[in-house]
């Protein structure tokens, strides 16, 4: 029984063991049982196969008086220790069917199982320990053994039937029966694995046949691509040889015309350029032929392939019908395997299918083929058309000839135009000596011509009546006696009547009209300027263009400066000696042998004294030797001791004046930074003899009043209890503050701000930032004179920086400009006719930062491009800036470069076709004016100085030699929107009268002629109106 039983064991992987209670004892026998997921699944199948269900198992128990247990119920009662009886028992397992219901429950059981027999092969045949009763006899167990052997053949059907009559009958199982039992079991279950086994080939090989059917459909649809793909090569090569056609006919007219000899140049060219044609065609066919061909290979490829494939498939089918015999075999056991032979059915019509496919798959290669003795028909005449095209190149040997020709007659049309050339420039020469001569003449006429009125002014009046002279006298002695002019100057004057000047007759004739003060104005110039051999003007500032510059201060100290000097005036700058200047701009810059020692926090400190000149201008710079070291921060502006370190370097100025003796005419102080310059020489250096001067207070921009607590005004010197009042110095803020604006405004002789517009708006509440009360109350001295810019820094016919210079009568450069600034940028060049928009200012919100980020997007909306240059000194700006830059970091059409750079900015300004200035206030602005002076059209809002200087060309009002720009009223997106498309709607629309216009405000005068000229009549009047009050203070 062991023996046999080892099989059985073979099949199990498990220790259980199956107890038969009896009447008069007991046996245990143990052996090896499978997991119980084998179990289960066994058991069940063989309860379904054999008629061992639970109603027949209970018939069963009520039967017999002792239960007699199945296999399946012996190994429920076994593993109760690994899960519950609910989970054991037989309706809970899934029956044969269900399985084969479930193609995929199915398979993995047969992967389990099939694991499990794999396991088998490798573990030891465990033996089976069978305990007897030691008052059972030894031959009882030989006779069971034997019993066992001899009913090794019995059937499941068998036991079910032994089962059934010991039901009827109400007997007990012997042993020799329980054995017999057993080994039908056993049988049974070697049935069932043989079963399973073949279940298991089954799917592996239908799982094979899947996959190389799921290879196959592969193969199959690049195939098919394949044949698709070679079908567009056939339509092509179709086409192509249409085409073939079409040059086999072009090559016989070709022919037919080579015949007669060419008539004319172009014919020759048009013959050379269609046979270039003819060879490009004929590559590109060569071309398509080889690449034909490659693909038929691997059309031939594919059809091997095939033939490999359909061996496999007999092969497959020889495994499917090894398959069906096997499952019929087991058919006579297992009633459920018919269900194999259907699915294998299923698969010999899908095998059918895939040999259909494989013979559509031929056909198709067999159409290839067809395709290729075609292309190879067409190769052929693809080379008949090369034997014809070499003959087309006899031919185009005889055009060659007639080319040298044609190089000929060119190289003497050349000669002739070098000829020209030179013609035109000795023309060109012979008409600059005419202009030279002429305008020669003009000066040597306007020389005579001041001789003659020279001689005439020379010359005394004899023909007015003495009535007249007398009367004139009369008012000179009016005025004396008024006061209103010195009794030196009535004595000049009454030397002028007696003599009977030409010159006082007149200018009293040109003063007749006008009211007394410009008639006094007018006859005390006639005895100060011509004895005089001009002023002396000292500028006390703390910028100047270019050594110390920040913003338009610096361009107007300079500017300013160098045009007085040109009239005639003596000029000075006396500026700080910041360690941050740019000491290469200054010529022979060097220390003082002397010292100057000033009061500050009541002690006196030395200053060393540097001089220099920048472009021209004699330049004094103080260095303090403080300990506070003033003005060696790294920085012009920006300290927390701003108004300490502009109140010493104001006091050490007027210093230096003192000390060097010097007697200005004018001392021209700008902004809060030296506005303690009108207090201090009114309180303590014109008492010390430092008395010829007038002050002239220029403000720039009124936002910015340098405002401190009272107490420090003190430091340098200056009587805070005096200044401290509501009419003096004190701020309208507080009472323990104060202004050196309104100081200075209050203290100074001529009060001027840098434009006309300006000075009447900061008059308003709105404008004057808390000092129109004190503007209005010295309304008299008060005048607004725009500035203008240094024509020799900002010269497009002369600029260094400029990649080609240009000026209004050529304008090429500044198209080179333009596309040198998009190079160097990394913008793109594609549209030359792309307008380009610039913008170079200080990004604070005074210059309406929320237009200029506006702009941005606008003009990209718009078609242009935008170049912004220029950084923020305040945080949140700067940050929001440099998120828009990271966003057009690598944009074709936009750029910001958040800094400022002098060579850059000269650059954008020549380049740029628009200008935008969309100030929210604007004193005075210079870019707009540069702008101009570089052809750049302004866009700019009507506000201070920009009103001044930008006039609308859509504007019906202004006459048209005026008209300059573009402008807008309200600071919103909407008004400047119509003022930016407006101007692309000029630039785009028509060019030459876009090119008309750049000429135009390229010819405007934005030099500082003009308006030096207006602070030398002011500078004229005051110092004429002290001389003729010498106690006037």
């Amino acid at each position: 029984m062991t023996t046999k039983l080892s099989s059985f064991c073979f099949l199990t992987h498990g220790l259980a063991g199956i107890s038969c209670e009896r009447e008069h004892g007991s046996s245990r026998r143990f052996f090896y049982l499978p997991s119980r997921r084998l179990v289960s699944s066994t058991s069940c199948k063989m309860r379904q196969q054999r008629g061992f269900d639970s109603s027949k198992r209970q018939e069963i128990k009520k039967g017999s008086p002792k239960p007699i247990l199945s296999i399946t119920s012996g190994l429920e009662s076994n593993n109760d220790e690994e899960s519950d009886p609910e989970n054991g028992s037989a309706d809970s397992v899934p029956s044969l069917k269900s399985e084969a219901e479930k193609d995929n429950s199915i398979q993995g059981t047969i992967d389990m199982n099939h694991a499990d027999e794999n396991l088998e092969k490798k573990d030891d045949i465990q033996t089976i320990e069978v305990t007897r009763r030691k008052n059972k006899p030894a031959k009882k167990k030989e006779e069971n053994i034997d019993d066992g052997q001899s009913l090794n053949n019995i059937t499941v059907p068998e036991v079910a039937k032994a089962l059934s009559l010991n039901k009827i009958e109400g007997e007990q199982i012997s042993d020799g029966q329980f054995g017999e039992l057993m080994t039908m079991i056993r049988n049974a279950e070697e049935n069932i694995l043989r079963l399973d086994q073949a279940r298991a080939t089954a799917l592996d090989d239908l799982n094979k046949i899947l996959s190389e059917k799921e290879a196959l459909q592969g193969e199959i649809n690049i195939l098919e691509m394949k044949l698709a793909e070679t079908d567009d090569r056939i339509k092509t090569a179709a086409q192509e040889k249409v085409h073939v056609e079409l040059l086999e006919e072009q090559l016989e007219k070709l022919r037919h015309e080579m015949i007669s000899p060419p008539e004319s140049d172009g014919y020759a060219l048009a013959l050379s350029k269609e046979l270039e044609t003819l060879k490009m065609e004929n590559l590109s066919l060569r071309n398509d032929i080889e690449m034909l061909k490659s693909e038929l290979d691997s059309v031939k490829n594919t059809g091997e392939r095939v033939v490999v494939l359909e061996k496999e498939c007999s092969g497959l089918e020889t495994s499917v019908k090894d398959l069906e015999s096997k499952l019929s075999a087991s058919q006579e056991d297992v009633s459920k395997v018919s269900t194999l032979k259907t699915e294998f059915t299923d698969l010999w019509a899908k095998a059918e299918n895939l040999q259909l496919l494989l013979d559509r798959a031929t056909k198709q290669a067999e159409q290839a083929v067809i395709v290729l003795q075609q292309n190879q028909d067409l190769r052929n005449k693809v080379d008949k058309i090369e034997e014809s095209l070499k003959e087309a190149n006899v031919y185009k040997e005889s055009s060659e000839k007639i080319q040298q020709y044609n190089e000929l007659m060119q190289h003497k049309v050349t000669l002739l135009e070098e000829r020209l050339e030179k013609s035109d420039a000795e023309i060109f020469s012979y008409v600059q000596l005419y202009q030279e001569s002429i305008k020669e003449f003009q000066e040597t006429l306007e020389s005579l011509k001041e001789e003659s009125k020279k001689k005439s002014r020379d010359e005394p009046v004899d023909d007015m009546p003495w009535d007249y002279w007398s009367r004139l006298l009369l008012t000179v002695d009016g005025w004396l006696l008024e006061k209103k002019i010195a009794s030196n100057e009535a004595d000049l004057l009454r030397d002028m009547v007696w003599k009977k000047d030409r010159r006082i007759h007149d200018t009293y004739l040109d003063v007749k009209d006008k009211n007394e003060r410009d008639a006094i104005s007018a006859f005390l110039k006639l005895v100060s300027s011509p004895t005089s051999s001009g002023l002396y003007v000292v500028h006390i500032a703390a910028e100047m263009a270019p050594v110390a510059k920040v913003g338009g201060l610096g361009d107007v100290v300079a500017g300013l400066g160098k045009a007085l000097q040109r009239k005639g005036h003596l000029v000075e700058i006396i500026l700080p000696k910041y360690d941050c200047m740019q000491y290469d701009r200054v010529r022979d810059l060097r220390a003082l042998d002397t010292v100057v020692e000033s009061y500050f926090d009541g002690k006196l400190y030395k200053n060393k004294i540097w001089i220099g000149t920048v472009e021209g201008l004699p330049v004094h710079f103080i260095e303090p030797q403080h300990p506070s070291k003033f003005f060696w921060r790294g920085q012009f502006y920006g300290e927390q001791d701003d108004f300490r370190r502009f109140s010493y370097f104001s006091r050490a100025a007027l210093e230096l004046l003192l000390q060097s003796g010097k007697k200005p005419d004018i001392i021209h102080c700008h902004d809060w930074q030296t506005a303690f310059v009108a207090p201090l020489y009114w309180d303590l250096y014109a008492p010390k003899g430092l008395d010829s001067a007038r002050i002239c207070f220029t403000c720039h921009n009124f936002e910015y009043q340098g405002t401190a607590s009272a107490s420090e005004l003190g430091s340098c010197g200056l009587d805070v209890n005096q200044l401290n009042r509501p009419d003096r110095m004190q701020d309208h803020s507080s009472g323990d503050r104060v202004n050196p604006v309104k100081g200075a405004i209050i203290f100074s002789n001529i009060v001027t701000t840098v434009s006309p517009t300006y000075a009447q708006e900061v008059r308003t509440s709105e404008g004057g930032k808390g000092l129109h009360s004190t503007l209005n109350f010295h309304s008299k001295k008060f005048i607004g004179i725009l500035n203008g810019i240094d024509t020799d820094s900002w010269n497009p016919a002369t600029d260094p920086f400029l990649k080609a210079q240009f000026n209004a009568k050529d304008l090429q450069g500044k198209e080179e400009n333009k596309n040198a600034l998009r190079k160097q940028l990394g913008l793109s060049s594609a549209e030359s006719r792309r307008p380009l928009v610039g913008c170079i200012t200080r990004l604070v919100p005074q210059k309406g930062v929320h237009l200029i980020r506006h702009a941005i997007y606008r003009t990209l909306e718009l078609g242009g491009q935008f170049v912004l240059l220029g950084s923020s000194p305040v945080p949140h700006i700067q940050r929001e800036f440099e998120g828009i830059e990271q966003q057009f970091k690598s944009h074709d059409h936009v750029r910001l470069l958040l800094k400022y750079d002098e060579a850059l900015s000269h650059t954008i300004y020549a380049a740029s076709d628009l200008f935008i200035i969309p100030s929210i206030f604007e004193p005075c602005g210079l870019t707009q004016m540069i702008a101009m002076r570089y052809g750049s059209i302004p866009i700019a809002r009507k506000t201070g100085g920009l009103n001044d200087s930008v006039f609308d060309i859509d504007d019906d009002t202004i006459p048209t030699q005026f008209q300059n720009g573009f402008t807008f009223q309200t600071a919103d997106e909407q008004g400047f929107n119509y003022a930016l498309e407006r101007a692309f709607n000029h630039y785009k629309k028509d060019e030459e009268k876009w090119m008309r216009l750049v000429e135009k405000v390229m010819s405007i005068d934005f030099s500082w002629g003009s308006s030096a000229t207006q602070y030398e009549e002011l500078y004229t009047r005051s110092v004429s109106r002290a001389r003729a009050v010498p106690n006037r203070t």
